[in-house]
């Protein structure tokens, strides 16, 4: 059985999902890749890392969370949670935008875009060697 991690505060929650850069570390070596076995290597190592660190993406969470305030409404599916009543209670669509969307997107945007964006950016403009032609 899995160990429930400990509940995260708001503010950890944009910093902690910078692991983003994994995500878009997993399609830049995707597109570098020459054949289909250097893609799925490629692909493997940075997922498995994103998922064993526990990271959250706004895009997974669009379906899980939906799929949640669903599940909530059937006696078996919240039994099943292990969630009391009251808990499963502050599971809804302005939660859901308050306490995740809004900060997992920012940390998202910040993993991807500067983590993994800006670095690419900086390599290949600012230590690219420019070569002479005669």
């Amino acid at each position: 059985m899995s160990k429930q991690s400990p509940r995260r505060r708001k503010q950890d929650v944009a910093w902690v999902n910078t692991g983003n850069f994994l995500v878009c570390l997993t399609v830049m070596m995707a597109i570098a890749a020459k054949d289909i076995s250097g893609k799925i290597w490629g692909i493997f190592f940075p997922i498995t890392a994103f998922v064993a660190s526990e990271f959250e993406h706004c895009v997974a969470n669009m379906y899980f969370i939906p799929a949640g305030i669903f599940a909530k409404a059937f006696p078996s599916a919240a039994e099943a949670s292990g969630k009391s009543t009251e808990q499963l209670a502050g599971l809804n669509c302005v939660t859901m935008w308050s306490n995740n969307f809004i900060t997992v997107t920012l940390g998202n945007i910040v993993g991807g875009a500067v983590f993994v964006g800006v670095v690419y950016y900086f390599v290949r403009v600012c230590c690219s060697v420019e070569t002479k032609s005669d």
